[in-house]
């Protein structure tokens, strides 16, 4: 590689500048908004890939892509520029960047006084490099010992990914170890970095295999640096400031896309395991399922139909129903939804060599073409070779649209699985069609999975228009939260395993991954054992996603009544959750409406207390419950770190009350997970521990948890038919509220809006045992709140 040098100013424009590198290369610098710039280095002044389909600022992007070079959904502030003999100012009213000579970039942001501080600074001993032959290419920052970095998306491994390597390729990473393997399923190559009392992000936007090193390369020539490289496409990065770790996360959120707002069903317990569809009876073992849920009392409201159904022999071929297997699918499908389950299949975007349909899809060109002959690209795929269907074909799109509704929809199946698609192309050059302009795999080997998880989409929407449409995703790249919840991966049953998976899910959250969760009891592997189990499911109830999923190694199946002494244990960590799911729906809403974290690491909220930055098992679920999870066997007390703030902090079944920035014990036995509430904070909980039923869920309570001493709160529920686009013209329930306390007294103001009339019709108050204080609702004295 070629590193750039000598620049000079060849153009300014409102977005930004053009600065000409080396008499050749453009490097071009936008102020997009006041505390979001752009860096794009454009070789010999040409793009390598002319669009991108991860940047979407307002609306969804085109199929074909954004135009790389768009600026349309930014603000364009304007700026200040300054030039001087040696360098160039551009200044916004929050940040600044300083253009050296030769090329390195310094950058500083406006403190609360008005003054400008470091932020970040490229290294000075060469920044920017470029392939001489190829189009790879790299940029290096300093590095800063007092500096955190989290994000990466999907990673093994602590939070805080200081000292380490990372690659993003995307792999179908069976049986991983949580605390080591990389790469893994996604592909999202994001920064978020803490520095003193500042964050700020880097996102670059490139969809190759790239490498990040955050300090675990050391070079004598150099001062301690960070580094980015890429195996192909362009250097195009975005730098945002925070300031704080949340506003960092919710700017990459908005520069990628919003969440998708699934319906509320989708929060629910979702059954899976390989077993069912493997075996040869696997119509009979999954309404099986149905009525061990019915006879076991354990609420559920879906099932993720694995693959087996699709099998001819023991490989899987996408769109084919086994009917040896399962003979009537609408038969069995309708079983599911009178038991209140929902079905989701597996479906894969390679077909094998030998499918029914492989000639057919071939002379129809809509595979990935193999880059030396012109033949479709032969990969390994499911024991055999198989070929690639490439999403960049709107032929290839509709195929697929096709045989989602024919194979599934119609067969009462209302949404899909997007299974085993991370593209595992090993011809670099492969051609993709490009939507009628070439590219190689190579520069968008994660769009495949954006593209295909798009195309289930859109499917959904035409076939139930009126209904918001589910899906989930293994792989995928960022922006795949417009479409889908996602998991991660094919994990491996162990205790290291629940401690990592935890913080990946964390890490995840931090990239704009805010509908996550993990296989519970583990994928791979041996079946876990009775504690881990129990302690497995208390942890997983507290994800967005909670699924139990399994293809174990000793050909035993995970299922809450796996162990009979401990179902009810089982029975009542589901329950929790069920009465929980008025919290999670509202979290679910923020996080679409407000971009607003899901799970948070306890620091997010609490970044004026240092001891939240150490690494920890503990994780915020929304602003006001903190999971303290149990991930040691034999464990029966649990130390508990207790962020810093005014209010203090309440045990969730006792109420008992508990100082801010300390660490307490609390008693862990195996039938509880510890929980803590931030005092002042209230909890919207249902009754009901069954499938959801917005008719059937009649009771509304909410949970208080008041300080003892004089303090404001405010919190809000959302509440709609769980399931219609109804809440877009109005039809649903915001209620807020604000809590006072004194020694005497708890006030609670309530407002609401919406038109939504849900089938309860009052919400109860819950005080902990032994409150004594006078509660009075709208000014009046009551102990509950009608619409």
């Amino acid at each position: 590689m070629k590193t750039l040098k000598h620049w000079v100013l060849a153009a300014q424009d409102a977005a930004g500048v053009e600065l000409r590198v080396d008499d050749q290369h453009l490097f071009c610098l936008r102020v997009l908004e006041q505390g979001l710039f752009r860096v794009l280095v454009q070789r010999r002044g040409e793009l390598a890939l002319d669009r991108t389909w991860s940047i979407a600022p307002t609306d969804d992007v085109p199929w074909e892509g954004r135009d790389r070079l768009s600026n349309q959904g930014f603000s364009l502030p304007g700026y200040a520029l300054e030039q001087f003999e040696d360098r160039l100012v551009m200044s916004s009213d929050r940040l600044r960047v300083t253009v050296h000579q030769p090329l390195w970039l310094e950058w500083e942001y406006r403190s609360a006084d008005g003054s400008w501080l470091p932020l970040a600074s490229d290294r000075k001993t060469g920044a920017y490099m470029l392939a001489v032959d190829g189009d790879g290419s790299a940029h290096y920052q300093r590095r800063y010992p007092e500096e955190r970095y989290y994000g990466l998306g999907e990673k093994a491994g602590d939070l805080n990914r200081a000292g380490r390597r990372f690659e993003m390729r995307n792999l179908d990473a069976m049986g991983y170890n949580a605390a080591s393997t990389d790469p893994l399923y996604k592909h999202i190559p994001f920064t978020l970095t803490r520095r003193g009392d500042v964050s700020f992000g880097l996102f670059y936007d490139n969809l190759s295999n790239v490498w990040l090193d955050l300090g675990n390369e050391l070079d004598n020539y150099h001062l301690p640096y960070r580094r980015f490289n890429a195996e192909a496409g362009d250097l195009d990065y975005y730098m945002f400031l925070g300031p704080t770790a949340l506003d960092v996360t919710k700017t990459l959120v908005r520069l990628t896309g919003k969440t998708t707002f699934g319906p509320k069903w989708s929060l629910g317990y979702s059954g899976s395991t390989m077993y069912y569809t493997d075996a040869p009876d696997a119509q009979q073992q999954l309404l099986k399922f149905i009525n061990l849920c019915r006879e076991q009392d354990i609420a559920c409201d879906s099932f993720q139909l694995s693959s087996g159904y699709t099998s001819i022999g023991n490989k899987r071929y996408v769109f084919n129903w086994n009917y040896d297997k399962i003979p009537e699918p609408k038969v069995m499908s309708q079983a599911f939804l009178d038991a209140g389950i929902r079905l989701a299949a597996n479906i894969k975007p390679c077909l094998l060599q030998d499918h029914p349909q492989y000639a057919l899809v071939a002379q129809q060109g809509l595979f990935i073409r193999d880059s030396q002959e012109d033949v479709p690209e032969r990969s390994v795929f499911w024991d055999d070779e198989g070929s690639h269907l490439d999403f960049t074909n709107l032929a290839t799109i509709r195929w697929w649209q096709h045989g989602v509704t024919v194979q599934l929809l119609k067969n009462g199946i209302g949404s899909t699985w997007n299974d085993n698609n991370e593209y595992e192309v090993w011809d670099s050059d492969a051609r993709c069609f490009g939507f009628g302009k070439s590219i190689a795999i190579k520069h968008i080997r994660p769009v495949m999975p954006l593209l295909m998880m798009r195309a289930s989409f859109e499917a959904q929407q035409v076939f139930a228009p009126n209904l918001r449409p589910y899906l989930i995703s293994r792989s995928g790249c960022a922006g795949m939260q417009r479409y889908v919840q996602t998991w991660s991966g094919d994990n491996r049953t162990s205790w290291q395993t629940l401690r990592y998976n935890t913080r990946m899910g964390l890490g995840m959250s931090l990239s704009g991954l805010y509908n996550v969760g993990h296989d519970v009891g583990g994928f791979a592997g041996d079946r876990p054992d009775e504690e881990l189990f129990v302690r497995w499911v208390q942890n997983g109830v507290m994800h967005p996603r909670f699924t139990i999923h399994s293809w174990n190694d000793d050909g035993t199946v995970n299922e809450p009544w796996m162990f009979s002494r401990s179902t009810a244990l089982i029975r009542d960590a589901i329950n929790l959750r069920y009465r929980l799911l008025p919290y999670f729906y509202t979290l679910l809403w923020q996080a679409h409406e407000d971009d607003e974290p899901m799970l948070r690491p306890t620091f997010l909220d609490h970044e004026h207390d240092a001891n939240t930055f150490a690494e920890t098992d503990d994780f915020m679920l929304g602003k006001e419950l903190l999971v303290a999870s149990v991930v040691e066997q034999g464990q029966r007390q649990r130390e508990v770190y207790l962020p810093a703030n005014e209010s203090g902090w309440c045990d969730f079944y006792s109420g008992k009350w508990f100082a801010g920035g300390q660490s307490i014990k609390l008693d862990a036995p195996l039938d509880r997970l510890p929980l803590l509430v931030r005092a002042g904070a209230a909890l919207p909980m249902s009754q009901r521990t069954a499938y959801v039923d917005q008719q059937q869920d009649k009771v509304r309570e909410l949970h208080i948890f008041p300080s003892p001493a004089a303090a404001t709160s405010c919190g809000m529920l959302f509440e709609d038919d769980g399931e219609s686009h109804g809440w877009k013209e109005g039809n649903a329930l915001w209620l807020s509220w604000e809590i006072k306390t004194d020694g005497v007294k708890i006030s609670i103001d309530f407002t609401q809006r919406g038109d939504f009339k849900p089938a309860w019709d009052s919400l109860g108050i819950v005080l902990p045992a032994g409150e004594t204080r006078q509660l009075w609702i709208n000014g009046v004295k009551s102990d509950s709140y009608r619409l």
